[in-house]
């Protein structure tokens, strides 16, 4: 064997013969003895910012640390976080795994692992790694106790036994939402010189959050430098490859929380050193880039290819760089859940053109209230001025209610994703080429998404979600995504097939079936207005919520007072469960004047559900505050929104 490791080392600086180092690794097997012949791995991460850098071409921004870095390694122009937002993002970079076929696609949903199935560090540290986070974990999964040798504000790679290589992550949080909301010094950034995107209305407020932004990206490039410093300065520079990328885009409204391009790219540059190019993606070059499609799931297999171990079976990313790296793929994809206190279900597909929406839940606007969200000035701008008609098209997209069903969007001539293809004749084939991709995606994956998050719950009881719902008996997928599809896009299929999902054996067909009653307005109360008074007797929660719903909206004093009294007894998070609070919380807020007569039942109600994790329990409460209007009180004041300015 020592003859075998000399060997490696030999061929390893072969440049020339860049093929045998990866073939003999792959022969000999990915064990602890050859983990002194391993790269070291740094993984340099920051929150809430786009491709806002000027290796990019952004030439507002000052980021001469990755820049530099770029300049050595390569860019990848087609990266997206799977979801836009941190915590589904994280689970889905730790697993390997959508976090939507989990069941932990929501905000914080604590769902728990299937049993023995392995996570990153985990594998790497089998392989002879020594792994540490310093210092955001924030997964969506109940994790065992010992997944990193150490994660923690003083983790650092500098610890590791001599000999071990490391897989090193430092997590920046120097341009996360919540450093634009300060108001102290004016930013260095000017704000005359932004480009405020044709959906943010433009006024001294967004141009202000802008290039507090812009500020807040170089300040994340300053600590990636200093990083990157160490790794020079310990003579490591030679033997460690790079990592830099962000856990989805900006951190302002329609780009956080929002699965459009605008939301889900983030930068990605790696670099290589010249000893290792053997296992970088095929077409590396030092100073170049790359048009090829990645996404979050394909990081831990290719953090387990460049460490000489094929992509395990739990994982479902492609691998883009070492000896297990696959060809590019057509496709990459991206999904929103509940963010916090609201629910959504969209799902994004892209081909790196064309981006691809299709909402699930059209009755719910984009702009729904998200209590962090609304305290960013350009949010409560944006938000005023809507509700004062002083928007243009573009800009009221974000609150209009319903939303699109589909949105298709050309990148090439619509970079803010603002002129909606999805009636276009022109592009029919490219629609259904990308929704195509979509539903394939959702069988492929098994997407627990078309199940409310308390339906996942009830039906998963303390076993993995991805465990429980993996049989057509615990979760019929393609009968329940059949109903999401057409309940949801409305001409797509007949009344009575609508009628049939509210009569089904299924509550998650039968959730579907209310939903597409409510979708289609004063009508569908018309229609189905006896199906909906029969629902709300459903054993299901999620079912009886759409159908009050409803009835209070559309349908007369009788039905209205049945539906009010459904959605009493749902919001109750004791007689429920926390889940299913959230929901007909959301539900009782977006009903408004309507909902006055359970005002004083809000205002005393119970918010714990003792078997919910406190997270579920903390957003039933803050809709209590929200409906009550208390939370307005936590919000920092703001001028009177200032007239929009012509664009510069």
């Amino acid at each position: 064997m020592p003859f075998i490791r000399r060997l490696v080392r030999t061929l390893s600086g072969l440049h020339r013969l860049p093929l045998l180092v990866p073939l003999l690794v792959v022969a000999l097997g990915p064990g602890p003895v050859l983990a002194a012949e391993k790269p070291n791995i740094l993984w340099i991460t920051s929150e809430d910012h786009g491709p806002q850098m000027g290796c990019y071409g952004d030439r507002l921004a000052r980021t001469p640390h990755v820049d530099a870095l770029a300049a050595r390694g390569m860019l990848f122009r087609h990266a997206w976080s799977n979801a836009p937002v941190c915590a589904p993002a994280r689970t889905t970079l730790i697993t390997g795994m959508l976090a939507t076929s989990l069941g932990a696609e929501h905000m914080r949903s604590q769902v728990a692992l299937p049993a023995g199935m392995q996570l990153l560090p985990e594998h790497l540290r089998e392989l002879g790694y020594y792994c540490t986070n310093n210092s955001k974990e924030d997964y969506n999964l109940i994790t065992p106790q010992k997944i990193w040798d150490e994660s923690s504000g003083k983790a650092h790679w500098q610890k590791r036994p001599a000999g071990k290589p490391f897989f090193a992550v430092f997590n920046s949080s120097a341009s996360h939402e919540g450093k634009l909301r300060p108001r102290g010094e004016p930013p260095v950034t000017d704000p005359a010189r932004v480009r405020v995107p044709a959906y943010h209305p433009d006024t001294p407020e967004v141009r202000r959050d802008w290039a507090q932004y812009y500020d807040q990206v170089s300040a994340a490039d300053a600590e990636a430098g200093k990083r990157i410093a160490e790794v020079e300065a310990a003579g490591l520079a030679d033997n460690t490859i790079l990592f830099y990328f962000a856990d989805h885009g900006p951190g302002l409204p329609r780009s956080k929380r929002w699965p459009s391009n605008s939301g889900l790219q983030v930068p990605l540059v790696v670099f290589f050193p010249p000893k290792w190019r053997h296992l970088a993606p095929r077409e590396y070059a030092p100073g170049g880039e790359t048009d090829r499609l990645v996404s979050f799931v394909d990081f831990a297999p290719t953090l387990l290819s460049i460490a000489g171990s094929d992509t395990p079976t739990t994982m479902q990313g492609k691998a883009f760089a070492g000896p297990f790296q696959t060809e590019p793929q057509p496709f990459v994809y991206g999904f929103r859940g509940r963010m916090d206190e609201r629910y959504d279900l969209v799902r994004s597909v892209t081909d790196g053109r064309y981006v691809y929406l299709r909402n699930f839940m059209p009755h719910r606007s984009q702009g729904q209230h998200v209590n962090t969200q609304f305290l960013l000035p350009t949010t409560q701008v944006w938000r005023r001025l809507f509700e004062a008609g002083n928007t243009t098209a573009a800009q009221t997209i974000f609150w209009q209610e319903p939303k699109a069903p589909e949105e298709l969007y050309d990148l090439q001539t619509d970079p803010d994703e603002t002129v909606n293809l999805a009636d276009s004749s022109g592009h029919n084939e490219i629609l259904l080429r990308l929704r195509q991709a979509q539903q394939t995606a959702a069988a492929d994956f098994r997407d627990t998404g078309y199940l409310t998050e308390a339906e996942v719950h009830a039906r998963s009881g303390e076993i993995a979600p991805r465990t429980a719902l993996a049989s057509d008996s615990a979760y019929p997928l393609a009968r329940i995504f059949a109903a999401a599809e057409m309940a949801t896009r409305p001409g797509s299929g007949s009344e009575e097939q609508l009628r049939q999902f509210l009569h089904d054996g299924d509550s998650g067909v039968r959730f579907w079936g209310a939903v597409g009653a409510l979708v289609r307005g004063a009508a569908g109360m018309e229609a189905y207005r006896k199906e909906l008074l029969e629902s709300l007797a459903d054993p299901s929660p999620s079912v009886r919520i759409p159908a009050a719903e409803a009835l209070v909206r559309y349908g007369d004093a009788a039905a209205a007072a049945a539906g009010l009294a459904t959605l009493q007894e749902c919001a109750d998070p004791t007689s429920s469960s926390a889940y299913a609070g959230i929901l007909a919380m959301n539900a009782i807020d977006v009903l408004g004047e309507r909902a006055a007569p359970l005002l004083e039942f809000i205002r005393t109600m119970p918010t714990r559900d003792p078997h919910a994790v406190d997270r579920a329990n903390g957003y039933v409460e803050r809709l209590r505050k929200k409906i009550l209007g208390a939370e307005a009180e936590a919000q920092e004041p703001l001028p009177q929104a200032s007239a929009p300015q012509s664009a510069e």
